[in-house]
């Protein structure tokens, strides 16, 4: 089976049923075991095509590290409205370039024998851009292969989008050195002044936007509250920023946002593309969001292998950690059955992970607990295979990087 996103999709959202919905995959893998990994059709198809709306017609580049399955990737990128690919490691870039001619590699690299590839294919450097904010990683490019030695190497500057605000400093994650638009636009004169370079893009992230849910229950309002604030201060820096570097090199594209901020994003003009790919497959972390509700399309079930007490069902694995802050949002969630939740001692175990709650009663050895990520993509860094459900039935396997022997970080 092809995987297209473009076919009909049901007639109800199932997941709105979470007793149905869950308890048809688990019928779906009952004779697989565990752990199994799964993507739900109708959920993927639902997130990819809400991603679209919310984007207003606003191309959507694919972040990958938040997929890292190719055929999920390439259904994506077959739908009207997404074009090209966010990759996070060069390598990852050049793999992805041998079937796709639009790679923007989203962070710096220092990986001398990937560059040395990119250097020594000008079709590969016709179609990978990296990602810079220092001419000190220019200097890196030159000392494996000197401008007169290559094609010109495309770049794009990562420039930082977090707020510095009055009184409380620095909003966001710590990205780019570069933040005022003298400071990129300077980058910007040395980049187009130095030899067997090309400057085409510019990307700003605004993190503490995207990746900040505003429904959490917890200092709602004053997250709110931030990000209306340096929401309107981006604005305008990117918009100056994006001016003074059109008079410097005719730039491809100007990119932005992320799952999380679509619509914010896209109502920027002086941005021509946003970036999503953790809401494909739908983290619980985005369950909490005003603006939008995703379906969780991934998920993960393990089996139950020991009762120590009435109210507590042990099941095999389940310390499958996000990347952040070490904090309980970052522990995959106990889905279904219901109630459950990871004992405050123990949390999510590398090789056993104890579950309490009165649903824990009625579990017995062998049965399943369904888990949800935290984010997206780290989830096929543990599997070497998605199994995709349509209903109650499995329709096709799809491999992760991991299951095609890539890891590459």
């Amino acid at each position: 089976m092809s995987l297209d996103l473009l076919s009909s999709a049901p007639a109800t959202e199932p997941w709105n049923d979470p007793a149905s919905y869950w308890q048809a995959m688990t019928d779906a893998v009952a004779s697989v075991p565990g752990p199994v990994g799964v993507i739900n059709l109708a959920a993927l198809r639902h997130n990819a095509l809400d991603m679209l709306v919310r984007a207003g017609g606003v191309p959507i580049r694919v972040a990958s590290k938040s997929v890292r399955v190719r055929e999920v990737i390439d259904a994506t990128l077959a739908l009207p409205g997404y074009a090209g690919i966010l990759a996070f490691t060069l390598p990852e870039a050049l793999w992805l370039a041998q079937t796709h001619d639009d790679v923007v590699l989203g962070y710096p690299t220092a990986d001398r024998a990937a560059i040395a590839q990119l250097a020594a294919d000008e079709a590969l450097a016709a179609r990978v851009t990296l990602m810079v904010d220092d001419l000190a990683q220019l200097d890196l490019v030159d000392a494996v292969a000197p401008a007169s030695t290559r094609p010109p190497i495309r770049l794009a500057i990562d420039a930082d989008a977090s707020w510095r605000a009055p009184a409380l400093g620095h909003i966001g994650v710590h990205r780019s050195p570069v933040h005022e638009p003298g400071e990129v636009a300077s980058l910007a004169r040395a980049i187009a002044e130095r030899p067997g370079f090309t400057l085409v893009g510019l990307m700003m992230y605004e993190a503490q936007i995207a990746g900040q849910g505003d429904a959490t229950g917890s200092g709602d309002a004053v997250i709110r509250w931030m990000q209306r604030r340096s929401g309107h201060e981006l604005l305008e820096r990117r918009t100056a920023i994006v001016a003074a570097l059109r008079d410097i090199a005719p730039l491809e594209f100007v990119n932005g946002g992320g799952t999380g901020s679509l619509e914010y994003t896209a109502s920027d003009l002086s941005v021509t593309e946003l970036t999503a790919g953790s809401g494909l497959l739908a983290g619980h972390l985005f369950d909490g969001y005003r603006v939008f509700d995703l379906a969780p399309a991934a998920a993960f079930a393990l089996d139950v292998v020991r009762k120590p007490q009435a109210d507590i069902a042990t099941v095999l694995g389940g310390g499958w950690i996000a990347s952040g802050p070490p904090v309980a949002s970052r522990q995959p969630l106990p889905t279904w059955p219901a109630g459950l939740k990871t004992n405050g001692r123990e949390g999510a175990g590398e090789v056993q992970t104890p579950l309490q709650g009165e649903s824990a009663r009625g579990l017995a050895v062998g049965d399943r607990v369904w888990f949800r990520h935290s984010k997206s993509g780290e989830l096929a860094e543990r599997i070497d295979r998605y199994l995709l459900i349509d209903g109650d039935r499995i329709v096709a396997e799809l491999p992760t990087y991991r299951g095609e022997g890539k890891a590459f970080l």
